[in-house]
């Protein structure tokens, strides 16, 4: 299902958008459209990549516990190379 929505936008932002959607091979209602989902959908993952944060932050202040950053390190680097090692265990920071 389908609705009609009017926007009203500036005629210099009405040109860049013709231009812009000529360039992309689109129609300037494609073009709208596919800016509008991109949009929405950064949107939410943003919110999901926030709300895993938080998520996070919540085991970390509960428990204590974090990866130390010379582990997390290697780790990043290892699988950056290609590699599977296990992840390094989370622990309560020595003091």
């Amino acid at each position: 299902m389908t609705t009609t929505t009017t926007i009203r936008i500036e005629d210099d932002l009405k040109a860049r958008v013709a231009a812009a959607a000529q360039r992309a091979g689109k129609s300037a209602h494609a073009f709208i459209l596919d800016a509008i989902a991109q949009t929405v959908e950064q949107v939410e993952l943003d919110e999901a990549f926030h709300r895993i944060a938080e998520e996070r932050w919540g085991t970390i202040l509960a428990t204590g516990e974090t990866v130390a950053w010379d582990d997390a390190k290697a780790w990043l680097e290892a699988r950056s190379r290609g590699e599977h090692p296990p992840k390094p265990p989370a622990r309560k920071p020595e003091r």
